[in-house]
């Protein structure tokens, strides 16, 4: 996950519609049963998926009144401390 881009799709899902993202994962999703993807190409739309359910915890956060600075290092803390277990 890159936090970068989670505070961009966060951004977006203000602008716009947290559906516009929900759409894209099923989409991605969708894209992950094609049997002639390599590994390389499975990663990446992996990748994408996690950045974008990261980006919609964010948003719960911020929309429950959590400032955006504070829920995307509490975001990023949790997701690191999920690894180090």
């Amino acid at each position: 996950m890159k936090l970068p881009v989670i505070k961009h799709l966060t951004n977006f899902i203000e602008e716009n519609d947290q559906d516009y993202v929900l759409e894209t994962i099923e989409t991605l999703e969708a894209l992950t049963e094609v049997p002639s993807l390599k590994d390389e190409e499975l990663d990446v739309i992996g990748e994408l998926i996690s950045n974008m359910y990261g980006a919609i915890e964010v948003d719960k956060m911020v929309k429950t009144g959590t400032p955006k600075k504070e829920a995307l290092n509490t975001f990023m803390k949790r997701v690191l401390g999920s690894i180090d277990k």
